[in-house]
């Protein structure tokens, strides 16, 4: 089962959950149905690199002077 991300739009919520296809994702926090899945932004391939979250492709170690 994947882990994925979601937000909720009733109160703005993040969270994480173990889901399968067809599963109901319910917000933990006020138990509504209508949340939306965010794209993870822990780890991404980009132009054959590798970048975790906060840091940036444009140096090897993913903090630098150009990260924002």
């Amino acid at each position: 089962m994947p882990l994925r991300e979601f937000r909720c739009k009733q109160c703005g919520e993040k969270f994480e959950e173990l889901v399968r296809n067809g599963t109901k994702v319910t917000c933990p926090q006020c138990q509504s149905e209508e949340v939306e899945s965010l794209i993870s932004s822990f780890g991404f391939k980009s132009s054959g690199r590798s970048s975790l979250a906060g840091g940036c492709t444009s140096c090897s170690g993913g903090h630098c002077s150009t990260c924002h």
